[in-house]
């Protein structure tokens, strides 16, 4: 029966986490991804989308190895073997290493990175250049931030704003997103000792807003990255892989080796370099 056709078991409802690898290791979820939907993997076998949407779960951080997915998933290691290879198909899942520019540090760390929504060879190679696709780039920022300030009259019934209110400051709350700071941080800098009586809300939050702005965020240093591919792990251009594997992998004949110069071109060609040494010594004396 083909693989396609398998039925895939009910996925189990672990009583403890998922394991995590290693610190700055495991599942590493790329930028610009869509609201999560029952549809998401669809498109894939009943066992593919099984597995994929139960890593899609997962938080970043999360061991995705085969051997961990074989004691936590109702599979063989082998089985998650082949699936894992035909999620990279779909353009889900793209394995490699990344180095932070600047760090001091000679490190490469091992990355297997994680899109819901399935990603063309393409978008890969950008993504591998830090030139991350338009779509990528878009944050929900004023969706949180407007969210956080509806909440304030929850928080702080003397607080409350009307929806005016909320969009004009959301771009405020945003730069504080943008600084790093989270929800409780902003929550506490818009409610703590607050005056009695409150009498405009929305312009002791905008004060607040200014005042207490949170200093600008160090510059990150660049990420580089190096794709691999899935199947035997050899470092390769992101241009070159297909699905995730390398051309070898593919079956694709090597390109043919350029042939070397003969040794009258060789002797040649040392001769002018030879003379055009001779000429720059000539021309310093």
């Amino acid at each position: 029966m083909a693989d396609s056709q398998f039925s895939a078991p009910p996925m189990p409802a672990h009583a403890a986490p998922h394991p995590m690898a290693r610190p700055g290791y495991g599942k590493r979820t790329t930028s610009g991804q869509p609201p999560r939907t029952a549809a998401d993997f669809a498109h894939l076998p009943p066992r593919e989308g099984a597995i994929a949407a139960y890593i899609d779960r997962l938080a970043d951080g999360a061991d995705i190895s085969v051997k961990t997915l074989a004691k936590v998933l109702p599979y063989g290691q082998c089985a998650l073997r082949t699936a894992l290879n035909r999620i990279q198909e779909s353009g889900h899942l793209r394995r490699g290493r990344e180095h932070s520019a600047g760090s001091g540090s000679p490190r490469w760390i091992t990355r297997t990175w994680w899109s819901r929504a399935p990603r063309d060879d393409t978008w890969w190679a950008a993504y591998r250049r830090g030139d991350v696709p338009e779509e990528g780039l878009r944050r929900p920022t004023r969706s949180r931030a407007v969210i956080l300030l509806a909440a304030l009259g929850r928080e702080a019934p003397v607080m409350s704003l009307s929806a005016a209110e909320c969009a004009q400051l959301a771009p405020l709350v945003e730069e504080w997103f943008a600084r790093g700071a989270d929800e409780t941080q902003l929550m506490r800098a818009l409610t703590s000792g607050l005056p009695v009586p409150v009498h405009h809300p929305a312009a002791l939050a905008r004060t607040r807003l200014t005042t207490k702005l949170p200093p600008e965020r160090r510059p990150v240093p660049p990420l580089l990255r190096v794709l691999e591919c899935g199947k035997c792990g050899a470092p390769a251009r992101a241009e070159a892989l297909r699905g995730g594997d390398c051309a070898t992998c593919r079956g694709e004949p090597a390109p043919p080796a350029r042939p070397a110069l003969p040794p009258s071109s060789v002797r040649a060609h040392a001769a002018e370099a030879r003379a055009a040494a001779r000429s720059n010594e000539r021309s310093r004396t």
